[in-house]
């Protein structure tokens, strides 16, 4: 029932009275129930509530039937653990939060500027992980559909594909989770930012298991982005530096510093997060338990960085020296036979960089 013209006050309250009649007509012919597990149906004097689970939030549409309502909004109440819906004693009446409602009412606030800015960034972000997963679901299938692209190099590239994708899927659950199951945490602040008497009984922090356990997953893949980067910096560094030669026996060193290292701390932070601020679903910041998995990461990327300054400074080194024609680099190539053993994408690896390099006997020892 909606109005698209402007309602006179007695018109607006005879139709108020009407749907409060039908609300107790339809209450009336409701059976009763008889477990505990549910808030009894209500009328609040706007709207007819429905039954409500314990310790949830429940939600309907702003009544249509107001005329200055917002109509695409929602009205909410929550119902305690003891199967009563939170009581106001000041004002003694159960609480409803009608702000939702109330917007076309109140003049245009910062927050819901700031609330417009955030849903716009939340639709960009949502686009762009959505581009970045389906790029790399691609990249994965063509390097393993090829065997010709199987190597240690390759493996390590999907390694990263993987821990990049996982964390796509992990902030799209975690939007859906953490921000719509938890139902409305915010409600519980400000439901009590200006009304300290209200009686609501202590919450049941296992229905935050779920949340928790996803933030905590994304805090994890998160992590393992930034050291599989740090394996590619490794990978290379040891290419040149060490004489590398692309055995399998040095992927599993890879995948346990890419998938474990991150493991044992953001369980360890999971484990403080839980003992000493184990509020709501932890996706709010704790003070300084953060600090328990941001510096690890932090010391991931400073010693990416240092492994790139070096590469950077060798190839530079040997470029220089190719322009002063230290090296004939052709004749080189001519005189080097490739083992069979290394696999076509490390070969052409390994030539890319003998070009770099310019022939040193540093790099990758390739001449005899």
């Amino acid at each position: 029932m909606g109005f698209d013209a402007p309602l006179s006050a007695q018109e607006q309250m005879l139709i108020l009275y009407e749907v409060k009649m039908q609300c107790y007509q339809n209450l009336s012919n409701m059976e009763p129930t008889t477990t505990d597990e549910l808030c009894p149906p209500d009328w609040d004097g706007l709207i007819c509530w429905p039954h409500g689970s314990l310790g949830q939030v429940t939600k309907v549409p702003c009544p249509s039937y107001i005329y200055d309502f917002n109509h695409k909004g929602h009205a909410y109440r929550r119902c305690d653990a003891n199967g009563s819906w939170v009581f106001v004693e000041q004002w003694n009446k159960t609480w409803t939060n009608y702000s939702e409602c109330l917007r076309f009412l109140q003049p245009l606030s910062d927050d819901e500027a700031r609330q417009d800015f955030f849903e716009r960034l939340y639709v960009m972000y949502t686009t762009g992980y959505a581009v970045s997963f389906s790029s790399l679901l691609v990249a994965i299938v063509i390097i393993g559909y090829f065997r010709r692209l199987h190597c240690t190099r390759n493996y390590i590239h999907m390694h990263l594909f993987v821990s990049f994708m996982l964390r796509a899927v992990s902030i799209f659950v975690k939007d859906n989770v953490v921000y719509s199951s938890a139902g409305l945490q915010d409600f519980d602040s400000a439901l009590l930012d200006n009304l300290k008497t209200v009686s609501i009984a202590s919450l049941d922090k296992s229905q935050y298991i779920g949340c928790k356990l996803t933030v905590l997953l994304f805090i994890y893949f998160l992590a393992t982005n930034y050291y599989w980067i740090l394996v590619e910096g490794l990978y290379l560094h040891s290419l040149i530096f060490m004489a590398f030669r692309s055995d399998s026996k040095y992927l599993w060193g890879f995948i346990l510093i890419g998938w474990g290292v991150p493991a044992v701390f953001v369980a360890i932070w999971a484990i403080v997060r839980a003992t000493l601020a184990d509020a709501r679903c932890w996706e709010l910041s704790a003070g300084n338990v953060k600090w328990i998995y941001q510096v690890p990461i932090l010391t991931a990327i400073g010693l990416n960085f240092i492994l790139f300054l070096n590469i950077v400074r060798v190839l530079a080194t040997k470029i220089r020296e190719t322009n002063a024609g230290r090296y004939d680099t052709r004749k080189q190539y001519r005189s080097y036979t490739w083992p069979g053993s290394v696999s076509t994408c490390d070969t052409f690896l390994e030539r890319g960089i003998v070009r770099a390099s310019a022939g040193n006997n540093l790099m990758l020892t390739l001449y005899r």
